[in-house]
């Protein structure tokens, strides 16, 4: 795979490292962030490298305000869907937020909703890509095995849900060096961090465990399309019985 990401921040002193594979990324207060990927050509999923990207981007976004759109993706195809996907799902927890305000107005509320829809549509998008990129490059290997057993929930499913574990740490980190958080509130996000570390390193070894036995030919997965319907003016009916004038 391309070394295709570099984003450059400054933060405070922290090192990510995947170990199963070449990755290391290191930000300090007084250097870029720089990153060193040694892979093999084509895509190849490594859950640990993933969450040291999602873990970096976070960091990132929350340091540098970038708008989705002008956001440079990487050259990697795949590397590119892995950090839309991750975009989306960030952009989310801040709409989200938004529309939960109790001080916001409605006109607010409505805008942060339909904001969360067309984000919600472009992460399924993303989820999809990953798993099309995927199996177009399974497929001159002749693999997935249509033989193997079926595996439901897809690499595309398993990232975003290491996405969203990213996004949680993030703010649960956050929570424990709150300055004026009340008694005992930063001993329960110690609690939260514990859970969700651990919950992350086992859907890390599941996904790691499920590619491999993709590349083996013990299992497969299909291309699951979300198939949404609420954003479709043909399909939603109450767009089509009330369209815009």
């Amino acid at each position: 795979m391309a070394d295709s990401i570099a984003p450059q921040l400054h933060q405070k002193e922290a090192i990510y490292v995947a170990s199963r594979c070449n990755l290391k990324i290191s930000i300090g207060s007084n250097s870029a962030m720089s990153m060193m990927i040694v892979m093999v050509s084509g895509y190849k999923v490594d859950a640990a490298r993933t969450v040291a990207l999602y873990d970096a981007w976070t960091a990132q976004w929350h340091r540098v305000a970038v708008p989705s759109a002008s956001h440079a993706a990487p050259a990697d195809p795949f590397d590119a869907a892995v950090m839309l996907l991750h975009r989306a799902n960030f952009e989310l927890w801040h709409e989200e937020d938004k529309a939960r305000d109790i001080r916001a107005d409605d006109s607010t509320i409505a805008a942060a909703k339909r904001s969360i829809d067309r984000i919600n549509q472009r992460r399924n998008d993303q989820m999809e890509q990953c798993d099309a990129l995927l199996l177009q490059e399974l497929a001159p290997q002749d693999l997935p095995n249509p033989k193997a057993e079926l595996h439901s929930e897809t690499p595309g499913l398993m990232l975003d849900r290491l996405s969203i574990l990213s996004l949680k740490h993030y703010h649960t980190v956050e929570e424990i060096e709150r300055t004026n958080a009340p008694r005992g509130h930063r001993e329960r996000n110690r609690e939260r961090l514990m859970i969700l570390e651990s919950q992350r390193e086992d859907l890390v070894s599941c996904l790691d465990l499920f590619w491999q036995q993709v590349m083996v030919g013990e299992r497969r997965f299909r291309l699951y399309r979300q198939l949404k319907m609420y954003n479709d003016p043909e399909l939603n009916p109450i767009l089509y019985q009330h369209p815009k004038p």
